[in-house]
């Protein structure tokens, strides 16, 4: 069977403005009019189709958003918030209610993990973390309570790969929703079409691509999405994450440009993780042959993407981390800045930025070392200069001859 294919998914799309316009109208408005009294009532119940009634539920723009995600991930809708955390726990709180328990991934964003860990136990739900890797870990963990998977395709920061396809059975199985967020692989993986019910992004990260807002998204059913925007009982319309239309305008052009820019990304830190295992730093990259995640990046990927734009390097101490980090940017190779899927070179040392939510034993617990650094590799034309700016760095701190 053919690989499903986001990008000709998205292109297939039409949606034209109100004049004609090649880009869909931004309806910069938050109220909308009514032709008679009944028609709003029934907007209120739920039972009109076609009409728009407050921009906390829907926004013309935001729907046209919405649509792309949904074309993209294979689902039949989206829904667009104002972060990713946005989405991530409107969907936790959706699924989840009082005395409920979620398995989830140990390694995960630490904003995700911060969320699980601490603010979840005020509406007693439970959370068991897991190494996501070991299927009878994640079965054992399951409960009579458990309503949850949570797990990220490409974990933050090790680059763990998630067997989607496995975990939705053990889903299935015992009638849990398996929640993936899929930041890091927009579009090179598709875990809707591998049986996860509902995908969650910050597009902040690679959809948008330009490190200008923050964004988040959700993709699911239509039953779960209508659930979550019901203006009774649905988390998104009573939390209220709203994302701004003219955001929404923003990030539709930019995803039109997703396919190209994985490319390139995927590309450069293919090269990368090429040379930094030249020189036997320790490198994780599942598209390495020898990484212990390729074989199952490989049977869940879509083809021409790449293997993303996200590597990461072991330098063992903090210090070192800095002073690598301080020296590379002071090169030129790129920004020491946390978040990813901009179109120059982030880096950042996870232990201290991105996970530093993560309690330091439970950090040793999943091998996060103390000195690792998380590049988000840029969109360089000639990544064979950042290569020799950081191999400068890293000669002159003594870490390679």
């Amino acid at each position: 069977m053919a690989k499903f294919d986001p990008a000709t998914a998205i292109q297939d799309l039409k949606q034209f403005g109100e004049y004609g316009d090649v880009n869909p109208s931004i309806t910069d408005s938050s109220t909308f009019t009514f032709l008679g009294a009944q028609t709003m009532v029934d907007t209120f119940e739920g039972t009109q189709e076609g009409c728009f009634l407050y921009s906390r539920h829907w926004n013309p723009m935001n729907r046209y958003l919405a649509d792309a995600i949904a074309a993209m991930e294979g689902t039949e809708m989206g829904w667009v918030t104002g972060s990713g955390m946005g989405a991530i726990t409107s969907v936790m709180l959706e699924i989840c209610n009082s005395g409920d328990h979620i398995v989830s991934s140990r390694t995960v964003y630490g904003g995700t993990f911060a969320f699980l860990k601490n603010y979840l136990p005020k509406f007693k739900i439970e959370v068991t973390f897991v190494d996501i890797t070991n299927l009878e870990e994640v079965k054992s963990a399951i409960r009579p309570n458990t309503k949850m998977i949570y797990t990220e395709t490409v974990t933050n920061p090790l680059l763990d790969i998630s067997d989607i396809p496995s975990l939705a059975k053990i889903s299935k199985e015992n009638n849990l929703k398996l929640v993936v967020d899929n930041t890091f692989t927009p579009m090179i993986v598709s875990p809707y079409k591998l049986g996860a019910d509902v995908v969650v992004y910050s597009m902040t990260k690679f959809i948008n691509g330009k490190n200008d807002c923050v964004a988040g998204a959700i993709a699911a059913s239509a039953d779960f999405i209508n659930a979550l925007s019901n203006v009774n009982t649905g988390t998104c319309m009573l939390l209220g994450p709203v994302l701004d239309p003219l955001r929404s305008a923003n990030i539709l052009k930019n995803l039109h440009t997703l396919h190209i820019r994985l490319r390139q990304h995927s590309s450069n830190a293919m090269f990368l993780a090429k040379k930094f295992k030249e020189t036997g730093i320790r490198i994780v990259y599942p598209g390495l042959e020898d990484d212990k995640g390729h074989q199952k990046m490989k049977e869940i990927m879509n083809p021409s993407f790449g293997f993303g734009g996200m590597i990461a390097i072991d330098l063992k101490t903090k210090d070192l981390a800095a002073a690598a980090m301080e020296g590379m940017q002071k090169r030129g190779v790129g920004y020491l800045a946390v978040s990813l899927g901009y179109f120059k070179t982030l880096f950042s040392n996870s232990g201290s930025s991105t996970s530093s939510e993560v309690p330091l034993e439970s950090q040793i617990e999943m091998g996060l070392s103390s000195g690792l650094v998380r590049f988000s590799v840029g969109l360089d034309n000639d990544i064979e200069r950042t290569w020799q700016l950081i191999e400068e760095t890293l000669k002159e701190l003594k870490v390679i001859k």
